[in-house]
């Protein structure tokens, strides 16, 4: 092997081995907690999170819905698909869907 080559390849070494350290075992992340949007509610109505911790909503409607918490968080998710959020701060969060405020649930996020 040429000497430039021998360099190329320690460079590559070198660079697929800064790559699994980054990405390698770093702090867990946090749970995901699923709630499902059908029949135009919320369920569970009332999720307990963690700072870290995600919400995913899976909208089973015919119809598009959202989880807003008016200064948090507002997901929209159309028919059919899914939508995800991370929880940053402890608190409790009561959260409805802007298309149909009848919609209404909480997430208690602790520390």
């Amino acid at each position: 092997m040429a000497r430039g080559s021998l360099w190329a390849a320690g460079r590559l070494l070198v660079a697929a081995g800064a790559v699994v350290w980054l990405g390698g075992q770093g702090k867990p992340s946090g749970a995901v907690h699923h709630v499902a949007m059908k029949a135009v509610a919320y369920e569970p109505k009332r999720v307990v999170a963690r700072v870290g911790d995600t919400i995913e909503w899976a909208n089973d409607d015919v119809v598009a819905h959202t989880a807003t918490a008016k200064g948090s968080f507002d997901v929209n998710v159309l028919p059919q698909r899914r939508g995800r959020a991370s929880m940053t701060t402890p608190g409790t969060f009561a959260y409805i869907c802007r298309y149909h405020p009848n919609m209404r649930a909480e997430i208690l996020v602790e520390p």
